[in-house]
């Protein structure tokens, strides 16, 4: 079979020039926030890249094809359609295979990427290990994708609804390496401190770049989990943001909300509780993610 892919003309041409190119998911347009702040919203994000000097390649399953890098046509149809897929793992062949129209989550994000030849890839939050999942067994497919598929995903770290601590306890457990930047401290998506210490922590881009680059000589299978701080003046500080957090888990659970559906629950929950700002410390983090890519892209992309 021949591979499912179609490169936006942007990113075919980066990739025949061999410029930097940052993968960006496309849930945050399907699933995160309503039209048209959901296009706008994307549109912001790729100009943060592009104005970094790398070349946004944002990626969707449309007509079965894996659509890597998006026009802006394609863009504003896909903010506007309903009853899009949210694609992991499991479920990328199939909508592939049956037509259907998808979004890509982190593992979907990191294996297209990987099939069109992209290193790095910018998010908002990875999923990780929910609350209870002692007994539920509901860890997200993105922790295994990290430690299969070689790319690196600069994120804010893991989702703040999540177990953090069994979340690391998971990525140690998998050889996941887990890069804090600049700073100690495991960042919690809308706060800068989770209290948890990082596994490892680089400075720059070009050390992240370099680790990137070591464990393909290496052979070591599976990418890098950069977490990256939200600035500081858009953060929601952990004491502030976590009874917000606590209550909308209580009420997910009381209304039997479960599988893929608690994610969005409980972020547009939180998004209410907190008056919007929950949203607003979203964009300015995933704008940060953006540029910290970028830069990580253009030294993978620089020669050696």
């Amino acid at each position: 079979m021949t591979l499912p892919l179609t490169l936006s003309p942007e990113v075919a041409e980066a990739r025949a020039n061999g410029a930097a190119i940052v993968a960006l998911e496309s849930t945050i347009i399907t699933h995160g926030m309503p039209f048209p702040q959901n296009v706008e919203t994307a549109r912001r994000v790729e100009a943060e890249v592009r104005a970094h000097g790398a070349v946004p390649a944002t990626i969707a399953i449309i007509d079965r094809q894996i659509h890597v890098g998006l026009t802006d046509s394609e863009l504003d149809a896909l903010g506007r359609a309903q009853g899009v897929a949210k694609l992991s793992r499991a479920d990328l062949a199939a909508c592939l295979a049956t037509g259907g129209t998808g979004a890509t989550t982190v593992a979907a994000t990191m294996i297209c990427a990987h099939l069109a030849g992209i290193g790095v890839f910018a998010t908002g939050g990875i999923g990780g290990v929910h609350r209870g999942a002692e007994t539920s067994f509901d860890i997200s497919a993105d922790l295994r994708e990290l430690a299969e598929t070689p790319v690196t995903v600069v994120a804010a770290g893991a989702k703040a609804i999540l177990d953090l601590p069994k979340t690391l306890e998971v990525l140690e457990t998998l050889g996941v390496p887990v890069i804090a930047h600049g700073q100690d401290d495991f960042p919690a998506f809308w706060s800068r401190a989770s209290g948890l210490k990082a596994p490892l922590r680089m400075d720059s881009a070009a050390d992240i770049a370099a680790a990137h680059r070591m464990r393909a000589c290496l052979g070591l299978p599976g990418g890098q989990l950069v977490a990256n701080p939200i600035p500081a003046e858009a953060e929601i500080p952990r004491a502030e943001i976590m009874p917000h957090i606590e209550a909308a888990l209580a009420e997910a659970e009381a209304q039997g909300i479960a599988a893929k559906a608690v994610t969005p629950f409980l972020l547009q929950r939180i998004f209410e509780l907190t008056e919007g700002r929950s949203l607003t410390a979203n964009i300015a983090l995933v704008l940060n993610n953006a540029r910290l890519a970028a830069a990580i892209a253009l030294e993978l992309a620089a020669p050696r």
